[in-house]
């Protein structure tokens, strides 16, 4: 499974493991039930798994997206909603590790998640955009040091059970739909209006529902560079590269199970070929095929982090697609 020969720093496959038996005991339920994977969830903050994206400076482990991807296909073999979750936390951290070291306020955040466990949001769609997260109808108000934003999000995932949100928006009313902000809310400076729940099929414990979201902050919270830049040098490929971890292990899962299917079949039949054991060999092989892209995508990132240009190019992005 390994995406990297590095060593994983601190024990985190151990603490990861740990998590994901968790998770595995209840996952079913999770699913059957369209519930949040609470026990998942508290156990990551247990193991303190939220913050370890966040630098050393600010009181994380800084942990790498290919460290990451690696525990998010550990935790999408035992529940795939609960690696969904711990991946889009991680998206969203991605975004105030790369973009917010700048700001005394958004580093306070960091040192926050990582002290506190916080889960992270985010709500980057809207009614009426048809899910470009590059366009917004809404925009943010600044009124002196205060911040104001209502917003029609037609998704947000585990918006009633996250910490804080990080919600985009218009840079302010007259900009254009694409000139936009990204923009942080601590749970206590926002109401949410369920508007429509969302049947999110293998993954309805992400509770992807969607809400009218009113909210007021200090104008600080809004982070100093434009999303435009944020969607193409971090938010871009830490999604498809997290997202890719959580699909490769649940696929890792299902080859397993076949595979025992299998088995099990020709143990019954000894000298007859079982059923889908044809189809379990190519199978094996695209999943190997998947992992080398998968490993090929979080090397591309690795190496042009520290380019903001090749980050931001047609070609880069069409790589993580």
């Amino acid at each position: 499974m390994n995406f990297s020969v590095k060593i994983m720093q601190d024990g985190l496959v151990a603490r990861v493991a740990r998590v994901a038996e968790v998770a595995a005991k209840h996952a079913d339920a999770v699913d059957l039930d369209g519930r949040f994977p609470r026990e998942a969830v508290d156990a990551m903050k247990a193991e303190r798994l939220l913050g370890i994206q966040v630098p050393r400076r600010l009181g994380g482990e800084s942990a790498s997206i290919t460290e990451i991807a690696e525990l998010c296909s550990m935790l999408g073999q035992a529940c795939a909603a609960s690696a969904m979750v711990f991946a889009m936390h991680h998206i969203k951290l991605s975004s105030l590790v790369e973009h917010g070291a700048d700001s005394e306020w958004h580093c306070g955040f960091m040192r926050r998640i990582a002290a506190d466990q916080l889960l992270i949001a985010s709500a980057t769609t809207e009614g009426g955009i048809g899910g470009n997260l590059r366009n917004s109808i809404c925009a943010v108000e600044v009124d002196g040091d205060t911040c104001r934003l209502e917003k029609n999000a037609t998704v947000i995932s585990y918006g009633s059970h996250a910490d804080a949100i990080l919600i985009t928006s218009r840079a302010h009313p007259q900009a254009a739909s694409s000139d936009q902000l990204l923009t942080a809310f601590l749970k206590d400076q926002y109401t949410l209006e369920k508007t429509h729940a969302w049947n999110t099929l293998g993954m309805r414990g992400t509770c992807s529902d969607g809400f009218l979201f009113k909210g007021q902050a200090p104008a600080a919270q809004i982070l100093p560079k434009p999303f435009a830049e944020i969607a193409a040098q971090s938010m871009l490929a830490s999604s498809h590269l997290l997202w890719s971890g959580v699909w490769y292990g649940i696929a890792v899962d299902a080859v397993s199970r076949a595979q025992a299917f299998v088995r099990a079949a020709a143990r019954k039949s000894p000298g007859v070929p079982p059923p889908g054991a044809l189809r379990l060999a190519e199978v094996s092989t695209l999943l190997q095929m998947v992992k080398s892209n998968v490993v090929a995508g979080l090397k591309a990132y690795e190496d042009a982090k520290s380019d903001p240009d090749k980050l931001s190019s047609m070609g880069f992005a069409v790589a993580m697609n």
